[in-house]
């Protein structure tokens, strides 16, 4: 079986088209509207193997927080779809990734429970156009949308972009690991018998 799914979201905001393939090779046509955001969605297809298409339109005249916070929605949205039940998954993945100078942890538990911690200090406020604070945002729309609990934290950096992508790649491992089958595992993962 096939672990795949589409999502659209359309608001008077944003108008989102997603499609999702779990067990991909990474591959990924991503269009926002926004270059920074697309270049970390990027590195969450391309480092978490998943085949991830986004078109995705916002009120970005207003400003880019509308976009990044329904691209954050629709993307936890289109993962909960394509786990569909969550039978023989991991259910837990972490990863620490450097970038240069910038180190990043990101640790996913697939609990159908929401929620963040995010423990990253900023040196500035902006990358380019894009507001950093944008990262927290969207994270925190995809783990409430997912029902995963992410903390993510950095460990160190100074380079904005760079402090970015490594929790951007740090995710994209975490959600490969949790989100992989292992085969020894039968039905759910969790005493509980549902997630």
């Amino acid at each position: 079986m096939e672990r795949k799914a589409e999502v659209k979201r359309k608001t008077k905001e944003t108008d989102i088209k997603i499609s999702l393939k779990l067990d991909g090779t990474g591959d990924y046509k991503i269009n926002t509207t926004i270059p920074f955001l697309d270049h970390m969605l990027c590195q969450i297809a391309k480092h978490g193997l998943f085949d991830i298409e986004i078109e995705a339109k916002g009120d970005i005249e207003v400003d880019y927080h509308h976009t990044v916070e329904d691209v954050g929605i629709a993307l936890g949205e289109v993962f909960k779809k394509a786990l569909g039940e969550k039978e023989g998954i991991n259910r837990y993945g972490h990863a620490i990734i450097p970038l240069n100078e910038a180190l990043s942890m990101v640790a996913v538990d697939i609990s159908g429970r929401p929620y963040i911690v995010y423990n990253v200090a900023i040196p500035k406020e902006k990358v380019g156009e894009f507001d950093a604070e944008l990262t927290e945002e969207f994270f925190r729309a995809f783990a409430n949308s997912s029902g995963m609990s992410l903390h993510i934290n950095l460990m160190y950096g100074n380079n904005l972009h760079h402090i970015i992508e490594s929790i951007f790649k740090s995710a994209a491992r975490a959600l490969k690991e949790a989100t992989a089958i292992d085969e020894r595992v039968k039905g759910i993962p969790s005493t509980k018998g549902q997630l």
